[in-house]
This record gives C-alpha cells, structure tokens and sequence, in this order.
C-alpha cells in the first residue's frame, strides 16, 4: 500500500480512538474539513506544518503517525534490541543513520 494511504489510513485510526470528528481535527490543524478528508483517503499528503498540527490534535508523536502495524511498542523495542546483537545488523543501522543525514 503506498505510504499516502497508509499514512492516511493511520491519522484516521488515531482520530476515530480519540473520538474527533473530521470537522472538529480539520478546526484543531487549522485547515478545511475536505483537506482532512483527502489526507484520510490516501490522497493528499499533509503539509510538514499540517503534520506538525496533526500529531499535537491526536495528542502523539509524529513517528508514531508513521507506524502502520498494531505490534505493541515493547515488542518492537524488543525485536530491535534482538537484532542488535548481530554485529552485522548494528553495522547496517549506523549505516543507515549515518548517510541519513
């Protein structure tokens, strides 16, 4: 699925848990209803700002809009801190984070 849709998928979940409508998120970011209602369907993008916004109204951080699995937090935590005693898998991560930048 692309990320548009996921990422909308995501911020709908996230609204529906905290029981905000469309209308009452698209007020809290500042934006027109129909932008929310894009942004939901996969398709729009927000805008860093909308995203910004986004998260604060959902009351979370903005990774967490890009987490698309329902795997708790302490068991991804877990997995990673396992994949972390390969020396091989540390050496691919700094990579990764290094070259982020």
């Amino acid at each position: 699925m692309p990320l548009k849709q996921d990422l909308g998928q995501k911020i709908q979940k996230l609204r529906k848990e905290k029981k905000i409508t469309q209308e009452h998120l698209a007020e809290l970011v500042g934006i027109d209803p129909k932008n929310i209602s894009r942004i939901e369907n996969g398709n729009n993008y927000p805008t860093a700002e909308n995203l910004t916004s986004i998260a604060k109204a959902l009351e979370v951080e903005i990774y967490e809009l890009f987490v698309f699995n329902d795997i708790p937090f302490e068991k991804m935590k877990q997995e990673i801190i396992n994949a972390l005693e390969s020396e091989k898998n540390v050496l691919h991560l700094y990579k990764c984070l290094r070259f982020e930048k």
